[in-house]
């Protein structure tokens, strides 16, 4: 009997620990799996690939500028990274059922080709290596994150009145108008590429060819009845003035006699709502006159002043607001971007060869 019973102790142990090396077996993570050389990042799941960087970069390239292949590399790099943010932010346009319109779809096209002769266009999108069809692809995603932005973010800021008030207390003596003032706003286009996008659109116009187009585009939307505010905010290139919708406040006369003729011209005896087109150097400023005050003190029972401050207090808001909702999809996103590391484990160059998967991901 002793022997029967250390006999089934020692088969008990036996299939124990077979069972246990069987489980061990059985719950191993697998191998990481390679991933494609063209797999530049993945978010959530979904694969973007070094084809979609190339054809953005294409697509906002600034054909006439020869760039190193290091700063052509940053440059794709910062792309992607915006391309991760569009990614999330088309997943959140799906789940909130947001779409774009076929109508403005077709106005932003025939905004990205006015006063281009249908021939050089087209000569241009082979060059760049795109075909219509893709570029309708790209606007059609732009205006889809700007949808899902505006509605997740623009809709929600509130200005109250008590908020208003405090502005108004904080700053008294900004509404006390020492003398004759303009008050103007401005959109500022430039012909050469920024360092960084300073509009909430990301428009940039990088030739002398593309600003001048450009300023006829925004006169043109101006003239059809957009609000200057808005076309300020998208377009402007102006990284101080633009997020406040290219608000320059209240300038004294004295100031304005001493600018440069051209922009003392557009404005000094124009009615409020007068837009002018100030040009110089293959840059351009769209001036608009908001309100033209004599001296003395302004309260908030004023409309213009109500509206100044609201303004203000909107652009400081949704600014703050955007920074954090982009911030926080971000974060709630699963994003593993191959191309950064690759290029740090590569020092500074691109490998053609796979990367495998990094473990637990």
């Amino acid at each position: 009997m002793p022997n029967r019973n250390r006999y089934v102790v020692v088969v008990a142990c036996s299939l124990a620990a077979t069972s246990l090396t069987a489980a061990c077996r059985s719950t191993a993570t697998p191998a990481p799996a390679p991933v494609s050389a063209d797999t530049w990042a993945v978010v959530d799941g979904r694969n973007i690939t070094r084809q979609d960087v190339e054809k953005a970069y294409r697509r906002q390239q600034d054909t006439s500028q020869t760039l190193s292949d290091e700063e052509a590399l940053t440059a794709k790099l910062n792309l992607l990274n915006d391309l991760v943010t569009q990614d999330i932010l088309l997943a959140k346009a799906t789940q909130l059922k947001v779409d774009v319109a076929s109508s403005d779809l077709d106005a932003a096209y025939a905004d990205a080709k006015k006063n281009i002769p249908d021939e050089a266009f087209q000569q241009e999108l082979t060059k760049r290596g795109l075909t219509p069809a893709e570029l309708r692809e790209g606007l059609r995603r732009e205006l889809l994150t700007r949808k899902v932005v505006v509605q997740e973010v623009g809709s929600k800021v509130a200005v109250t009145d008590a908020e208003i008030t405090a502005f108004f207390n904080a700053n008294r003596p900004q509404f006390n108008v020492p003398e004759e003032s303009y008050h103007i706003a401005q959109i500022v286009i430039t012909p050469v590429r920024e360092a960084q996008p300073v509009n909430r659109s990301g428009d940039d116009a990088a030739t002398p060819q593309a600003a001048a187009a450009k300023a006829q585009m925004l006169m043109e939307r101006l003239k059809a009845g957009a609000a200057f505010q808005e076309l300020a905010a998208d377009y402007s290139e102006d990284p101080q003035s633009a997020p406040r919708g290219g608000d320059l406040g209240l300038v004294p006369v004295s100031r304005l006699k001493t600018a440069p003729p051209a922009l003392r011209d557009a404005v000094l005896n124009k009615a409020p709502g007068s837009v002018s087109v100030v040009s110089a150097g293959g840059a351009h400023t769209i001036v608009a006159v908001l309100a033209h005050e004599q001296a003395g003190q302004r309260d908030p029972s004023m409309p213009a002043v109500r509206e100044q401050i609201t303004q203000t207090l909107r652009a400081r808001k949704e600014q703050l607001m955007r920074a954090a909702y982009l911030t926080a999809i971000r974060n709630d996103a699963k994003v593993d971007n191959y191309l950064a590391r690759r290029i740090v484990e590569s020092q500074g160059k691109l490998p053609g060869l796979p990367l495998s998967a990094p473990s637990g991901k």
